[in-house]
């Protein structure tokens, strides 16, 4: 029983930070209606950017969401005004050019890294890095704990955002019907560009709350994004409750499949749920949600 919910609270831990994580790839899905294949790159920058404020100025992680959030707002701000929106104004034989241009973002991105970092494995260690403290004999990875309060605020924080202001409001309009939001005054191609900009800076918590307890390079980007799309898919397109449910679906089918699998195997559980849902649950969490 005891390795039974130690088992549990690990995934329940990680789970929540792949919650934000799948939370910014759900937001853009639901608005822009296209699955982001950079978001795990986005992750990966703010990862850097954090350890670079770490090894160069002495900066804690944590203190460091301060910057790499905003910055990563800023990227996907950029991004989707000056690569993605022009490309809803061009006829294409392939619908999904911004797809497409996203799978691009990701590789210039990775190569970005690689240049200015190499392809070296780099960490960040903190005194509390490897620090645990128990509670009945459960053992609460201090790191993972900080990184899951700090998970269930900016959720919070979300929701409160999307419910209770105008421009909340107006993200949820455009995603639930962008042309009759754009008939009540809302310029859905000003709110696009905000979307991006929170996607981006969500995902960019979930990297620097990582980074403690995680190793860097260049192309860590690629399975976070594919986590991500898991998530999504899990939680149903463009569901934000969906893709809490979602990523702790994940992050226990992980924490299981390691402990009375192998190691392994980890990834693989995760993989053979996804593909159960599509062939069961085709709507995934979705449609037991309502948001």
């Amino acid at each position: 029983m005891e390795v039974f919910l130690q088992t549990l609270v690990a995934g329940v831990l990680k789970g929540g930070l792949y919650a934000l994580i799948g939370l910014g790839m759900t937001l853009i899905m639901g608005v822009m209606g296209i699955i982001n294949l950079a978001h795990g790159q986005f992750m990966m920058v703010a990862m850097y950017i954090t350890y670079a404020l770490f090894h160069f100025f002495g900066l804690d992680p944590y203190t460091t969401l301060i910057i790499s959030m905003p910055s990563l707002f800023l990227l996907g701000v950029l991004i989707q005004k000056y690569l993605l929106n022009p490309l809803m104004k061009v006829e294409s034989i392939l619908p999904e050019n911004q797809v497409l241009m996203t799978v691009g973002i990701a590789m210039v991105l990775t190569e970005i890294a690689r240049f200015i970092f190499s392809s070296n494995y780099l960490s960040v260690r903190t005194s509390y890095s490897s620090s645990a403290f128990y509670v009945g004999g459960i053992s609460f990875s201090v790191a993972l704990t900080v990184a899951f309060g700090f998970t269930c605020f900016l959720t919070i924080s979300l929701f409160w955002f999307l419910i209770k202001t105008d421009l909340g409001r107006s993200i949820r309009a455009v995603s639930q019907d962008s042309e009759a939001a754009e008939l009540m005054g809302i310029d859905s191609g000003r709110i696009k560009v905000i979307t991006m900009g929170i996607g981006a800076g969500l995902v960019a918590a979930a990297g620097t709350l990582l980074l403690p307890i995680y190793y860097l390079f260049p192309d860590i980007g690629g399975p976070f994004t594919r986590k991500a799309f898991i998530i999504t898919i899990l939680g149903g397109l463009g569901s934000t409750v969906g893709a809490i449910f979602g990523g702790l679906t994940l992050g226990l089918a992980e924490s299981f499949g390691a402990t009375y699998i192998g190691m392994d195997f980890e990834d693989l559980v995760g993989l053979v749920i996804f593909l159960l849902v599509l062939l069961f649950i085709p709507g995934g969490f979705r449609r037991f949600t309502k948001v």
